[in-house]
C-alpha cells in the first residue's frame, strides 16, 4: 500500500493525529491473515518510534535532521491469539515494517477495557449476590476499578490469562458523588480482558459500606472564603519564550517538547546557549515509570500495587489543562495526538502548559560600607502536564532556571485509595478518616526518571560526592575541618546507590574533555530532595517486578533498546526486566555515554486531612551546574524596571 512520504520540522517531534491515522490505516491494510478484525484487535498505543540517538545528532549536525524517514510504533492487543503484539510501520514507505508476538508480559490496559470491565461485573450473579449481602441493590452506583493483577504464586492457576483485580465502590446517589467515600470492603473480583468475563468473584466477608458522604465541590463544602483578594499575572509585552513548533528557546535555554503515551511528558535536546553555540546538557528526560506498593496485608489491599506507567500508559490519561485553573499568566499550550482501543485517532487540547513563573529572588547582597543593595528576581520557565489515573492525579513540572538549574518536580494529589474496617477497629496499617470506619491504606510512590545526559558533549563520567570529617590531629588542630570526596563510579554495579542526606551525597557528570575556566572537568550534580527507602521486602513479588525502587541512582551506557526501568512490558511480568537485566552485565560506564536512572520516593502516611481530596505534596530533584560555568551565570539578568537607577531594593525618595 504506497503512501506519500511523510515529512516533518524534527524527527523527535511525536505523531500528530494525521500521521497516527496513517499509521492505522497501514496496519490495518496488511494485517496478518486479511482483513483488519475490529473485535480481534485493539490498540493499546501509537506513537512516534524514535531515530536512533546516534543518527538524530548526525542529521542535526549536517542541517538535514527533517530528512529522517518517519516510523510509528503500535502496541496492539491480539484476542484472537491472546497476545500482545508489537509492530513498526514506516510512514515514510508506507508499510508495516515488523510484526511481533511479544514474550514474557502484557500491554497496558487501555481506558476502553476499564470501563468495559465495570459494565460487565455489574450484571455478573456472583457479584450482584455480593452487593446484596451489603444492602446494595442498585448496581449502576457500583464502581469497579480495576488494577493490574501482578504476578503471584498464589495464583499459579491463572498464568496465561490477561487479568485485573476489580476493586469496588459505591456511590450513594449522584452522578457526582465521591464513591471512594463508600468503600465496599473484601470484594475483589477477578476478570479476564481478553474475554472480557469474570473469572471468580471473592467475597471475604462483609464489613459495614461507610456511608457519610465526602464531596468537595463547592457547594459541598459550605461557604467558601471571602477574604481573598485577586491576584493578577500581567506580562504586558507578552512572554519571554519563543515556540517554533516543539522547538523552545527561552532567554538561554534551548529545548524541544515531547510527549508519548506510555511516559507522558518528555524533554528533547536541553541546551545553554553561549558565545554564538548551544551547550548541549540533557538529549531526554522522561518518568520511565512509577509504582505504588501498598502496605496493608488485609485481603482488599495486599495486592495492590500498579505501575502507573508500564501498566496503565500514563502519557494516554493526560488531561486537558485549564487557564487560570492548572495553569497562570502567558501560557502557551502544547496538544498531543493519541489513538484509542479502536485507532481511532483524536487530539488532546492544551494537554502541555508552557509559562513563566516569577519564583522570588533570584541573588543578592548588600553593600554595608554603601548601604547599596543589588538584587535580582528570579524568573522561572515550566513545563508541565497532568494525568489522573483512578484515583490519584499526578503533575509533572520541569522547571528551568536562569542560573542553569533544571527542577524536577513531581507534584501528588487527589483521591486517597479507600477501604474500610467495622466501626470501633483501628487499622494498623492505615489512618481512620472518620468513625464509620472508613480507613486509608498506607503506601509509598516510586517514580524512576530516565536521564540521557551529554554534559558538553556525549562523553561523560559520573562521580559520588559525599562530606567527610577529617580526623582530628596536627592538620585539624580544633576538630572543625570537613571536605568533599569524590569517588569515580566505574561500572554498573557501583553505581548502584542509595541517597545519604547525612553526608550531603550527590553525583557529579562530568566532561573530561571540557575544560573550564580553573582548569576542571565541566559538570552537573544530581541533587536529592527528599527521598525514601522502599519498604517492601526483597522476595516480594513488587520488589522483583519493580526492581527499580531498591536503588535511588541506577548507571547504564547509553542504548537506544533500554527505554523502560522495568522493561518494556511489565504488565504480568514476572520481574528481573529492565536494570537489575541490563546491569548484571556491569558494563562499564567511565568515560561514554551515560544515562541515569533516578528514583524519586514519596512516602504516605494517610492523615485525617488528606481527606477528601489531598492537598498537592511533592517530590523531585535537582540537576544544578558544577563548573559548567566561570562563574554565575545569571550575572546579566537585568534588575527589575520597576526602579530606578537599577537598585531595585533601595528607598526611593
Amino acid at each position: 500500500m504506497a503512501q506519500a512520504p511523510t515529512r516533518t520540522r524534527h524527527p523527535l517531534e511525536p505523531l500528530s493525529v494525521d500521521e497516527i491515522a496513517e499509521a492505522v490505516a497501514i496496519l490495518r491494510a496488511e494485517a496478518p491473515g486479511g482483513e483488519w478484525d475490529r473485535r480481534r484487535f485493539r490498540f493499546v498505543e501509537v506513537a512516534l518510534r524514535e531515530p536512533a540517538k546516534a543518527v538524530v545528532l548526525a542529521a542535526e549536525a549536517a542541517g538535514d535532521d527533517g530528512d529522517l524517514p518517519r516510523e510509528a510504533r503500535a502496541v496492539i492487543i491480539d484476542r484472537g491469539e491472546q497476545a500482545t503484539v508489537e509492530a513498526i510501520v514506516s510512514l515514510s514507505e508506507g508499510r508495516v515494517v515488523s510484526w511481533e508476538v511479544v514474550g514474557e508480559g502484557q500491554a497496558t490496559l487501555t481506558l476502553e477495557e476499564i470501563l468495559a470491565c465495570e459494565q460487565v461485573v455489574r450484571l455478573d450473579p456472583d457479584f450482584q449476590a455480593a452487593m446484596r449481602r451489603r444492602g446494595i441493590e442498585d448496581m449502576e452506583l457500583v464502581w469497579v476499578d480495576p488494577w493490574p493483577f501482578g504476578v503471584y504464586d498464589d495464583e499459579a492457576d491463572l498464568a496465561g490469562r490477561r487479568l485485573t483485580r476489580g476493586l469496588v465502590w459505591v456511590r450513594s446517589g449522584a452522578d457526582d458523588d465521591n464513591g471512594y467515600a463508600h468503600p465496599v470492603e473484601n470484594v475483589i473480583v477477578i476478570f479476564d480482558l481478553h474475554e472480557m468475563a469474570v473469572v471468580r468473584v471473592e467475597d471475604h466477608g462483609v464489613v459495614p459500606v461507610p456511608a457519610r458522604n465526602a464531596n468537595y465541590g463547592p457547594n459541598d463544602v459550605g461557604p467558601m472564603r471571602a477574604d481573598l483578594k485577586p491576584i493578577e499575572i500581567i506580562q504586558p509585552e507578552g512572554p519571554s519564550f519563543r515556540v517554533d513548533g516543539t522547538l523552545v528557546t527561552w532567554q538561554k535555554w534551548r529545548f524541544r517538547v515531547g510527549f508519548t503515551p506510555r511516559e507522558g511528558l518528555v524533554l528533547h535536546t536541553v541546551g545553554w546557549e553561549e558565545d554564538g553555540r548551544v551547550r548541549p546538557i540533557l538529549h531526554r528526560a522522561a518518568m520511565s515509570d512509577m509504582v505504588v506498593p501498598y502496605g496493608d496485608p488485609s485481603p482488599t489491599h495486599h495486592r495492590k500495587n500498579t505501575f502507573d506507567g508500564g501498566e496503565l500508559n500514563f502519557g494516554a490519561l493526560v488531561n486537558s489543562l485549564t487557564l487560570g485553573c492548572d495553569c497562570l499568566g502567558e501560557i502557551h499550550y502544547f496538544d498531543v495526538a493519541l489513538a484509542d482501543q479502536a485507532g481511532a485517532a483524536h487530539a488532546v487540547k492544551n494537554a502541555i502548559c508552557l509559562h513563566e513563573e516569577d519564583y522570588g529572588v533570584l541573588w543578592r547582597h548588600m553593600n554595608v560600607r554603601t548601604e547599596e543593595t543589588e538584587v535580582r528576581r528570579s524568573r522561572r520557565l515550566v513545563i508541565s502536564s497532568f494525568s489522573t489515573i483512578g484515583n490519584y492525579d499526578y503533575g509533572i513540572f520541569w522547571y528551568l532556571y536562569q542560573d542553569g538549574t533544571i527542577q524536577l518536580e513531581v507534584k501528588l494529589t487527589g483521591i486517597l485509595s479507600t477501604g474500610a474496617v467495622a466501626p470501633g477497629e483501628t487499622p494498623r496499617h492505615g489512618q481512620l478518616l472518620n468513625e464509620e470506619g472508613l480507613y486509608a491504606p498506607i503506601h509509598q510512590h516510586f517514580f524512576n526518571f530516565r536521564l540521557d545526559l551529554d554534559i558538553d558533549g556525549p562523553v561523560n563520567t559520573v562521580f559520588e560526592e559525599h562530606a567527610e570529617a577529617d580526623p582530628a590531629g596536627p592538620a585539624n588542630p580544633l576538630g572543625a575541618a570537613f571536605r568533599t570526596v569524590r569517588t569515580v563510579l566505574r561500572s554498573e554495579q557501583e553505581a548502584q546507590q542509595l541517597v545519604d542526606p547525612l553526608r550531603g551525597r550527590v553525583w557529579r557528570i562530568a566532561n573530561s574533555g571540557s575544560l573550564n575556566a580553573v582548569g576542571e572537568p565541566v559538570a552537573y550534580r544530581l541533587v536529592p530532595h527528599g527521598n525514601v527507602q522502599a519498604m517492601a521486602g526483597a522476595d516480594s513479588s513488587v520488589a522483583k517486578r519493580a526492581a527499580f525502587m531498591t536503588k535511588h541512582l541506577w548507571v547504564t551506557p547509553y542504548d537506544d533498546h533500554e527505554r523502560f526501568a522495568a522493561g518494556e512490558f511489565p504488565y504480568q511480568h514476572p520481574g528481573g526486566a529492565g536494570l537489575p537485566a541490563w546491569t548484571a552485565a556491569d558494563r562499564p560506564i567511565e568515560e561514554t555515554d551515560i544515562v541515569l536512572w533516578y528514583t524519586v520516593g514519596s512516602h504516605h502516611a494517610p492523615r485525617p486531612e488528606d481527606w477528601p481530596v489531598m492537598p498537592v505534596s511533592y517530590a523531585g530533584f535537582l540537576l544544578q551546574p558544577v563548573g559548567f560555568f566561570a562563574a554565575n551565570p545569571a550575572l546579566d539578568v537585568p534588575p527589575s524596571t520597576a526602579h530606578a537607577n537599577g537598585h531595585c531594593c533601595r528607598e526611593m525618595e
